[in-house]
């Protein structure tokens, strides 16, 4: 289980040469052994052994599941040219009755399977193998025997490359590339990186322990951008370390960060116990180091979520989606904390972050999901819509993300703080989080972060109420006043110019389509114009491009009509449009506004976002 083999890691590896012990019941380890002769045509080729397995049939699977994702991924896709032995090498037979899983039967207590891994994603999902790199994470790359979890576990790598070195959170045994997981949830939670990556580390302090924090950097750019990398992102961790005021007792006192910043891998990040992907197809240069957004929102999950862990991921299920309704909280919280920390490490400006949070909250404020369910709600359909992958379309009205739904409530909730209760911010509700549920890893509910408001605040009422409505329900503050307070003005971005809605054009030669659904409410959705129609002339004049739809409109005013004509699946029809006023918002420094701002508003403003920089 989880949490039991996390806690126990100190005796779950002992072996002075650093292999894996036998478990309780005194069966040996799981050995995987992984070469990459093909690599080039994106092949691995693994064996796993169990050992000491009695006489029944073996059944192996692959997960349909990953740590940090909340859909399924059909990860057994991706294998084939499965064979098995026994211990004195004869062959076995191996029977697939189901998409999942291979059954072995027919052995002597000693069972080597062997198959063959195409894998070519470099992501926080999949795996990517090729002559630069092999990027593995465990359930896409590691097939495993049911009912054997509690086994401990060893991996030799093969690397490709002479060059190539391995950076995991693995434990380093004394035997070269070879590495040990206590049991099988730590196992698959230990994505793995193999190239010739550059390594920057630094230590922290932990009350008199130091910690290690290293980053694993494979691109193609220079050694000095690697250094300016790492000196970012040291800011980055010492602000959040601050937040919480502790460093989590990271298991082999140390914390990974494993970056591919390459052309053909994905952009992507996915935390881990001690360690997180971080993927960009972006060079430092081309990003101006925007990587680091990325690596503030991992590296705030070594809390929140990886030890301040909702109770429904306790232990994770790789055979299904694994949901949870407080994503919310450990995404959302986490989408604030990430560009907060940025900013509060001076790694940006105060208009930056504002710019940034204002679009999560122009995008929350605006959104008609919030009509259909509350950020519980929306948390709960992460299995849908966490990289799920399905052929029919989903009405995109009816889902808000939980990322910046979270981040506006924990903006909303931070500034709330500030006002009603001196000398408390949502820093101090994390701590308490922390404290309670995070550095003694015990799992968390739902009423346990309404608890935790109540116990950190002393008022269970505001809590209560705080929940009922922003969390359970789908309302929202008034934000102008608590922006106020901190020199902040919330207006509109565009207040004079005529609005239709929402709409993304799709322009093949003169043909203009309508490339977005359309939202309630708005222009459009009232003119009974869809995702697909062709729009043919708006105002009378004729859509034939993106610049003649943006001069139509800038010919309207809010509250003005319009004839607009188009072509809905082969019929033309035409409608009357009535303008509306574009409700999208954003957020800027009041005196960037033309306001003043006083003494106690800028020494709000500091205390929340740092020193006063623009």
């Amino acid at each position: 289980m989880r949490q039991l083999g996390f806690g126990l890691i100190g005796a779950a590896i002992l072996l002075a040469a650093g292999a894996a012990a036998a478990d309780e019941g005194g069966r040996s380890p799981v050995h995987y052994d992984l070469s990459f002769a093909n690599a080039v045509h994106h092949e691995a080729r693994i064996t796993v052994t169990y050992r000491d397995m009695g006489h029944a049939p073996v059944r192996f699977e692959m997960s349909r599941s990953s740590p940090g994702r909340y859909a399924i991924h059909e990860f057994a896709k991706n294998v084939y040219s499965v064979s098995a032995v026994d211990g004195a090498g004869r062959p076995l037979t191996v029977d697939r009755t189901d998409p999942y899983g291979w059954t072995v039967g027919g052995h002597d207590g000693t069972v080597s399977l062997t198959y063959t891994l195409y894998a070519d994603r470099a992501d926080g999902t999949y795996s990517q193998i090729d002559a630069t790199h092999a990027h593995l994470n465990m359930p896409a790359t590691l097939m495993w025997a049911r009912g054997q979890d509690d086994r401990p576990a060893t991996l030799t790598f093969h690397p490709f490359d002479p060059s190539w070195r391995v950076a995991s959170q693995l434990r380093p045994t004394a035997e070269a590339n070879t590495f040990a997981a206590p049991n099988l949830q730590y196992l698959m939670d230990s994505p793995t990186e193999l190239s010739d990556h550059m390594v920057r580390e630094w230590q922290v302090d932990d009350a008199g322990t130091p910690r290690t924090i290293r980053i694993a950097v494979h691109h193609a750019g220079t050694a000095a951008e690697a250094d300016t990398f790492a000196e970012k992102a040291r800011k980055v961790v010492a602000q959040q370390i601050a937040i919480f005021g502790d460093v989590p007792d990271y298991d082999f006192g140390t914390y990974t960060f494993l970056a591919d910043y390459l052309p053909h891998v994905s952009g992507d990040g996915m935390e881990h116990r001690n360690s997180t992907i971080i993927t960009d197809t972006r060079s430092f240069k081309d990003a101006n180091f925007d990587q680091l957004g990325t690596l503030s929102h991992e590296y705030f999950h070594s809390w929140n979520v990886e030890r301040i862990r909702p109770d429904e991921l306790e232990p994770f299920d790789f055979t299904r989606a694994n949901p949870t309704p407080s994503l919310w909280f450990a995404e959302g919280f986490t989408s604030y904390y990430g560009p907060l920390a940025i900013r509060r490490a001076g790694e940006s400006t105060v208009d930056g972050f504002l710019e940034e949070m204002g679009g999560q909250l122009d995008f929350i404020l605006n959104s008609p999901a919030r009509q259909y369910g509350s950020p519980r709600d929306m948390s709960l359909r992460a299995p849908f819509t966490d990289a799920a992958t399905s052929i029919d379309p989903t009405n995109p009205n009816i889902f808000a993300s939980y990322y910046p739904y979270g981040a506006v409530i924990a903006m909303a909730l931070d500034l709330t703080l500030r006002e009603r209760f001196e000398g408390l911010t949502l820093d101090d509700y994390m701590k308490h989080m922390w404290r309670t549920h995070g550095a003694n890893e015990k799992p968390y509910t739902p009423d346990d972060l309404r608890r935790g408001l109540a116990e950190v605040t002393r008022d269970a009422r505001f809590a209560d109420a705080f929940f009922a409505a922003s969390v359970d329900g789908s309302a929202l503050p008034d934000f102008a006043p608590l922006l106020a307070r901190a020199g902040v003005t919330l207006r509109p971005r565009s207040a004079t110019a005529a609005w239709a809605g929402p709409a993304r054009l799709q322009v093949a030669g003169a043909v203009v389509r309508l490339a977005s659904a359309t939202v309630p409410g708005t222009p459009l959705y009232v003119a009974g114009i869809e995702r697909g129609d062709q729009i043919v002339s708006l105002g009378g004049a004729a859509i034939d491009s993106q610049a003649a739809w943006d001069r139509a409109l800038q010919q309207g005013r809010p509250g003005e009509e319009a004839d607009i004509r188009f072509i809905q699946r082969g019929i033309e029809r035409s409608a009357r449009l009535r303008f509306a006023n574009d409700p999208a918002i954003e957020l800027v420094r009041t005196e960037t506004a033309g306001g003043q701002v006083s003494a106690d508003q800028l020494a709000l403003r500091e205390a929340w976002l740092g020193a006063a920089t623009q």
